[in-house]
């Protein structure tokens, strides 16, 4: 296969530059060169979620007309987020930001919104049933892989035997080649596209204990699918990246609601620059001329007032799995790009908030007045992974983001993600939440007495398209057949998972396609 963004990697990590400013410039400068003289496009953007919010920002900077069509009554696709009446603040997932997040810190610092930022702890905690708190400590005195190495092999989660055999598999991985031929390194990766990790890690020496209780959570964390349904290229090209660079594995939450920190400054960078964002503007019908050299002639749209046309010069989408899917038109199945999106799948996920009269990540038992304060925070402010619950990771959102979930005269609000979802989509929102949150007094017995004050589910039928073994093939490029109309989001072709970071990657090439000019994107620059 002809991985064009490969060609988009030429230098090992490292060699960029290490600044969020000196990123931001060469990501801008490598995608749109000089544009002064250049005739004025008129973009339309189907979907404003991340990566149509970052498009965005890459046109107008390039000086182009930009209007954005999203069906939803709010913005941020798969980070949107939103308050109810009731001052709540509710989104559609947890979302985490690494710090090898290079082109979306980029971007972050652009617009004005990589202050939002909140840096955790440099390690990544499992909480085992009956509030056993183990770690997988990135912390230490000597930097990548070093400081990795060290974690995965004095990690309490597991046993000596794990650890040892853990070691084995990752010591005979492509990543000890990466330390001096990154390149070469994730070519071998890309290959390994066919195999799931799992096959893979017990091939290689790993035990099964190990999957079941760290990297299944870390899997499902990642792509909301476990170790055996999850592609060996997924996973290895993150401990690639991890491995590379010292804080790459150290991660951040933002402030608060992502529709206040982070796709906010975004909108309000574009539209200062002259984009607009049509909302309830969903795409009936794509409009195309046939023959030798197709393109898009308009779309026909469905609002509140009734149906309308729009023309452009250049189509973006800007889709998620599901709705790429849904605006294809079934004629375009001829060509095989657009045929082999439908060979796609996105993964079920839901994701519950529980609110609680008292801290409930506060965990010792003798501390019952300190967990009752609730003007005095405490408990764990970091990412959190357990294998003792249908959810693999969550977060208490009043420690870590604060800034909107932190409500006077209430304690801890957990965001916990149900994975995998599909046998929770068809289940009550009731059900749910009782399950849920009696498995949260199992992982935290301390908290026993706290009330259940509030809760809220979002339940997403598609989210994340499936990282299976052998789907990489079917991803697409930006570039399509159709000469005006193209492809940008994280499913799309590029080196990293279906994540902020692969959505904001994605963007760079559909815009350097936008414009036929080479694209450089910034490879694990870790922004301190």
């Amino acid at each position: 296969m002809d991985f064009r963004v490969a060609e988009c990697f030429p230098e090992r990590p490292g060699t960029f530059p290490e600044t969020a400013a000196h990123v931001e410039d060469a990501v801008r400068d490598s995608v749109f060169g000089d544009t002064v003289g250049k005739a004025l496009v008129q973009v339309a953007i189907v979907g404003s979620g991340l990566a149509g919010l970052a498009a965005a920002v890459d046109l107008v900077d390039a000086g182009h007309k930009v209007d954005l069509y999203e069906a939803r009554p709010f913005m941020g696709g798969k980070v949107g987020s939103w308050e109810d009446p009731d001052g709540n603040h509710i989104e559609m997932g947890l979302h985490v930001f690494f710090f090898n997040y290079a082109n979306l810190f980029a971007l972050m610092k652009k617009v004005g919104a990589f202050e939002n930022l909140l840096p955790k702890d440099h390690t990544h905690l499992f909480v085992n049933e009956g509030g056993d708190l183990r770690e997988l400590d990135f912390r230490f005195p000597i930097g990548a892989p070093f400081n990795g190495l060290k974690a995965f092999f004095t990690t309490p989660q597991l046993s000596w035997i794990d650890k040892l055999r853990n070691a084995l598999a990752l010591g005979t991985s492509p990543i000890v080649r990466g330390l001096v031929d990154y390149e070469g390194a994730m070519r071998t990766i890309r290959a390994l596209d066919s195999v799931s990790f799992q096959d893979w890690f017990v091939g290689h020496g790993g035990s099964l204990e190990s999957i079941r209780r760290m990297w299944n959570p870390i899997a499902y964390a990642l792509g909301f699918i476990d170790c055996e349904a999850i592609s060996a290229r997924c996973m290895l090209t993150i401990f690639m990246m991890f491995a590379s660079k010292t804080e790459a594995s150290k991660l951040n939450l933002l402030k608060g609601s992502p529709h206040r920190w982070l796709t906010g400054p975004i909108l309000d960078y574009i539209q200062a620059r002259g984009a607009k964002l049509h909302l309830r503007h969903r795409v009936k019908d794509v409009q195309y001329s046939d023959g030798e050299n197709p393109v898009v002639t308009g779309l026909l749209l469905g609002t509140p007032d009734g149906d309308t046309s729009v023309d452009a010069d250049i189509y973006l989408a800007a889709c998620d799995v599901p709705g790429i899917q849904r605006l294809l038109p079934e004629a375009w199945r001829k060509f095989p790009q657009f045929d082999a999106i439908h060979q796609l799948e996105a993964v079920p996920v839901a994701t519950v908030q529980l609110r609680y009269d008292g801290w409930v990540t506060e965990l010792n038992d003798e501390h019952e007045s300190q967990r009752r304060d609730l003007n005095n925070p405490t408990g764990l402010n970091n990412l959190l992974y357990t294998a003792d619950a249908d959810f693999s990771c969550f977060a208490d959102l009043a420690l870590a983001s604060p800034e909107d979930y932190r409500k006077e005269g209430e304690g801890s609000l957990l965001q916990c993600v149900l994975t995998p979802g599909d046998p929770w989509i068809p289940k009550s929102v009731d059900d749910i939440v009782a399950h849920t949150d009696r498995q949260v007094r199992a992982l935290f017995p301390s908290a026993h007495n706290l009330k259940l004050t509030w809760s809220n589910v979002v339940k997403l039928a598609q989210s994340l398209y499936r990282e299976a073994p052998g789907m990489e093939p079917y991803r697409p490029d930006q570039r399509t057949p159709i000469g005006n109309f193209f492809l940008a989001g994280s499913y799309t072709k590029q080196d990293y998972i279906d994540s902020m970071e692969g959505a904001t990657m994605s963007v760079h090439l559909a815009a350097a396609a936008i414009l036929d000019q080479p694209a450089k994107l910034a490879t694990n620059a870790a922004v301190a």
